[in-house]
């Protein structure tokens, strides 16, 4: 009986807490490649909504990649966020990936995870971190993977300091790719490899997934060409269903960002192969043909001259015991981490040749 008293007490305590609030707005935000956006927290200009195709539009309302760093010394921190979709997860995919937050903080200059925002409904609030005494500590938060954010805010109880840091500025490592590179099946939004290999590398990055719909189309290849990154990742085969439409697609939209961009790297990153068995499925040997014609065109584009375009494999990006996604293609955690595995020192070594190129 005086243990559940103890615990009524320190709930009443908890709810009586002053809270003090701060407002996140789109210049606080870090991952968006665009600032002339419709939304705040849209990963795609305004003006695209007129140029590309729906399915792609609606998808780049997703906060997927976006994140927001501050520090504070307070033992507490609070989140209270709302979501664009009633619907909060995913058959697939858990309602922390699809809708939630994903708080980090820096630990001896590296990148721990030590919370989630867990939704429940369209608008939430919670209390992410309790009872965490110590200095000031730098932190980073992740947005939701596949819904989008009408408005976020981060507390701390009355009284402590919370001071939001200004977005990195320098060139980031741009992802363009399908639902694998959005996130899913994430089981939160740190988890996602691009998010995996920013940590890593502490790196700035931007996430352009957009599920099911990265065709390579001209138009997504003229927006991409806009923008001024460190590095280019293109990850957009799973979504080439043919060898045809690899062929047909791929090298133009190659060539549109290195029209714009002739010294910029480019890194290529294969289809994954998928982890269903051979003998109940032909999808493995199709990821396997559409390698092969990346490749090729790989070589082609190398043997013109482009010595800033490099090349990911796909046989081990999932790893090679069946055991890295929730469907066959789509990476639990364990996956993206694989993959993060092997696309990441790839990143770093692009960047740090970079780095030195300009130094």
């Amino acid at each position: 009986m005086r243990f559940f008293l103890i615990l009524l007490s320190a709930a009443a305590a908890l709810s009586a807490q002053t809270i003090t609030w701060t407002d996140i707005k789109q210049a606080d935000i870090e991952g968006q490649g665009w600032r002339d956006t419709k939304a705040p927290f849209d990963r795609m200009p305004a003006k695209a909504e007129k140029t590309i195709r729906p399915a792609v539009w609606s998808l780049s309302r997703n906060s997927a990649g976006l994140r927001l760093r501050f520090t504070t010394a307070s033992p507490a921190i609070h989140a209270r966020w709302t979501v664009m979709k009633e619907s909060l997860a995913l058959p697939h995919m858990p309602a922390t990936g699809v809708s939630g937050l994903d708080l980090y903080v820096k630990q001896d200059g590296v990148w721990r995870w030590i919370a989630n925002g867990r939704p429940e409904k369209k608008t939430n609030e919670q209390a992410l971190v309790q009872n965490y005494k110590g200095p000031i500590r730098e932190y980073l938060l992740y947005l939701p993977l596949y819904n989008g954010i009408e408005s976020i805010s981060v507390g701390v109880p009355e009284g402590a300091k919370l001071e939001i840091l200004p977005p990195d500025t320098r060139k980031p490592v741009l992802f363009y790719g399908t639902s694998i590179l959005q996130g899913g099946c994430a089981s939160r939004p740190g988890m996602v490899y691009t998010s995996i290999i920013g940590r890593r590398l502490d790196y700035p990055t931007i996430n352009l997934g957009f599920s099911g719909n990265a065709l390579s189309e001209p138009e997504i290849a003229q927006l991409l060409a806009e923008l001024d990154p460190a590095v280019y990742v293109y990850d957009s085969l799973p979504n080439l269903g043919t060898v045809a439409m690899v062929n047909e697609r791929t090298e133009p939209f190659l060539r549109t960002i290195r029209k714009a961009h002739p010294t910029t790297p480019i890194i290529l990153i294969e289809n994954v192969i998928y982890t269903q068995s051979e003998a109940v499925s032909s999808r493995p040997e199709q990821a396997r043909e559409k390698n092969r014609a990346l490749r090729a065109i790989y070589e082609k584009l190398k043997a013109e001259g482009d010595r800033n375009l490099y090349y990911v494999p796909g046989a081990n990006l999932l790893g090679l015991d069946g055991e890295g996604t929730v469907d066959g293609s789509h990476p639990t955690d364990l996956g993206f981490l694989r993959m993060a595995d092997e696309i990441g020192p790839v990143v770093g070594q692009v960047i740090a040749r970079t780095l030195d190129a300009h130094r």
